[in-house]
């Protein structure tokens, strides 16, 4: 078997390759759009190939920006178009594929890679852990009115803004603008690069299918959120995503959508799970989840380096003692954390925590508490306040959130 990466001409084969390993066919895209695909680097694709020269694999990244808690912006690899035929399936050909594109991506000088996991275990294994959370809200109209407002400042502050309704072809410039805003401020949201949105690339509303977009400007006419709708034959209002920069931008395009006539019921899609908005309804029960699901999955591979890009909001040190099995690597790091800012370095003191690379890439945007890896057997504290010491350490500003579908 060999793997090698892929160019240009080799684009149609890749696709055909991908689409048998998961028993698909192409669909035809939207007008207007060149398909999901068209966002494909095909530079950064990987074949594997039988010993025939036939690919039987395939893997692929974007080159993407991961905004960090403390408001840092670092490139990230991420993993896409990853499949086996049916026919080489339990040989090797996967962790070759996975063996070799971590490889590339720390040639390529960046220190963490991210997923979308379509089966929770088989990326563990390869270092990945869970690392932000999404679900959907489905609230009733008949039960969607708001409690008082007892924060002035917050009500004032949501009645300065305007709602526009545009249609979604009018506004792509408008939509990549807004969402490059919110991107540089939320821990854990990815970059979408020009092309993607100019090829319609991706889901609604990246995707050219026929939407609804709320646009939401703050009181000096400025565009700081928006919201991608449809309403469906049964009178739900379904919300693709609702990008704000603040919890009052998305308050206002709630209520917005919220207030719409004709429909039995609004689902946000891509929820955050700790979002405020249950709490702002008069009826706490009127707002109910479903689909609680992992999201987006870090692979650390440069662990100094990417503690050090990441913005802090405790002091202290901690000792990392770090496995990373897949790569045949274990170290010890001291963490040391001082005014927002932290040294990482290799050590030889005894450790605070034993860990897997893939709980350090689930604990750290900050989404998911040290202490509930220890509590669930997957880390070791060797002292009895590492745990919560490290809770503090790796809290975030905001809660770590990626909508992007990739």
């Amino acid at each position: 078997m060999e793997i090698r990466s892929t160019t240009d001409q080799d684009f149609e084969v890749f696709l055909d390759t991908l689409h048998c390993a998961f028993g698909s066919f192409r669909d035809t895209p939207p007008e207007g759009s060149e398909g999901w695909w068209a966002g494909y680097e095909m530079d950064r694709g990987l074949f594997a190939l039988a010993d025939d020269g036939r690919p039987i694999g395939t893997a692929g990244a974007y080159s993407f920006e991961l905004t960090l808690p403390g408001g840092a912006v670092v490139p990230a690899a991420g993993v896409t178009a990853v499949g086996v035929l049916p026919t080489h399936r339990r040989q090797g050909v996967l962790s070759a594929l996975m063996r070799r594109q971590l490889q590339d991506v720390r040639e390529r000088g960046e220190t963490l890679s991210v997923l979308l996991a379509s089966e929770a275990l088989i990326y563990r294994r390869f270092g990945y852990g869970p690392a932000t959370y999404t679900q959907r809200l489905t609230v009733q109209r008949r039960r969607d009115d708001f409690a008082p407002v007892r924060a002035r400042g917050a009500a004032e502050a949501a009645a300065s803004g305007s709602v526009e309704v545009l249609r979604r072809s009018e506004c792509t410039d408008l939509l990549e603008e807004i969402y490059d805003r919110y991107r540089r401020v939320q821990p854990g949201a990815l970059s979408r690069q020009h092309h993607v949105w100019s090829r319609g690339a991706g889901h609604p509303p990246i995707s050219t299918e026929p939407r609804y977009i709320a646009v939401h400007r703050d009181a000096d006419g400025v565009p700081d959120g928006y919201a991608s709708y449809v309403r469906d034959r049964d009178s739900t209002l379904t919300v693709d995503e609702t990008i704000a920069v603040d919890d009052t931008v998305f308050t206002a395009l709630a209520r917005f959508l919220l207030g719409h006539d004709l429909v039995k019921q609004v689902v946000f899609k891509h929820f955050p799970p700790e979002h405020p908005l249950r709490w702002q309804l008069a009826d706490f029960r009127a707002g109910e989840v479903s689909d609680s699901t992992d999201w987006l999955w870090v692979r650390l591979l440069d662990v100094p380096r990417a503690l050090a890009s990441r913005g802090w909001f405790s002091d202290g040190e901690l000792v990392l003692d770090v496995d990373d099995p897949f790569l045949g690597e274990r170290n010890r790091y001291l963490l040391t954390v001082r005014d927002g800012k932290a040294e990482c370095v290799p050590t030889e003191r005894e450790p605070d925590l034993t860990l897997d690379v893939s709980d350090l890439g689930s604990v750290y945007l900050g989404g998911t508490a040290p202490s509930t890896l220890v509590r669930a057997g997957h880390v070791q504290a060797h002292r009895p306040d590492a745990a919560a010491l490290a809770d503090a350490l790796f809290r975030a500003e905001r809660p770590a959130h990626c909508l992007h579908f990739f």
